[in-house]
């Protein structure tokens, strides 16, 4: 009987000092600096400390006007691509309906999608492509706007486009990068939104911020 109740103080033991190790663990805050040159508009690219991202308004799926108001104290992941890529955009939205599924009911955790062909992505487009892929309108926005504002957010915020290209319709060279952003709209990860690996990564990262969100109360450990 001894020795049943050690081998579960060990098991708990060894829980509670592997939650305490995730619990405590500090992600990192990029600025321009850590990023590839050619990510970085050159107005930003030396800039070492104290980036967040600017207040953006786009256009979702619904035709709903979204601002950065509406992920104001949000955790929420960004990333660049467009409805009628034929390479890496399915895999990058697949990874992303992974995420929405995992934190469905958690509304501190919330998506952003920005189309890099905004002239070619209309409303009716994304709405489409939206129910195809089961996209759940109160946590992920999938959306269109102005070219310039677009790439501007892409090059001097989020850093997942490379240099402007020809100006033809499909000159956004965008990156399979996922961008995780903190509720002081810091950068808080990178990860390639190809790679399960690397998504599994992303998710236990947001789980380390919405831990630091809402740290958990420790419960009384009753004796054995």
């Amino acid at each position: 009987m001894f020795k049943i109740r050690l081998i579960y103080i060990l098991i708990f033991t060894i829980g509670l000092f592997s939650c305490s190790q995730q619990d405590n663990k500090q992600l990192p805050i990029y600025n321009p600096v850590d990023f590839k040159p050619k990510l970085v508009d050159k107005s930003v690219r030396n800039i070492t400390k104290n980036h967040t991202v600017a207040d953006f308004s786009l256009t979702n799926q619904n035709g709903i006007n979204i601002t950065n108001k509406d992920y104001e104290n949000k955790i929420y992941v960004v990333d660049f691509f467009f409805t009628s890529c034929p390479s890496i955009c399915p895999i990058m939205t697949n990874n992303m309906i992974k995420i929405q599924d995992e934190f469905i009911n958690n509304d501190d955790i919330m998506l952003l999608s920005m189309s890099v062909t905004p002239e070619i992505d209309t409303v009716e487009v994304l709405k489409k492509y939206a129910i195809e892929k089961r996209v759940n309108d109160s946590k992920w926005n999938i959306t269109t706007g102005s070219k310039k504002h677009i790439y501007e957010l892409a090059r001097k915020s989020y850093f997942a486009v490379v240099d402007q290209g020809d100006g033809g319709l499909q000159d956004f060279i965008h990156t399979p990068n996922f961008i995780l952003i903190d509720t002081k709209k810091q950068i808080r990860g990178i990860y390639d939104g190809t790679d399960d690996k690397e998504i599994s990564r992303l998710l236990k990262d947001i789980k380390v911020l919405k831990g630091q969100l809402h740290p958990a109360i420790p419960s009384k450990i009753n004796r054995l």
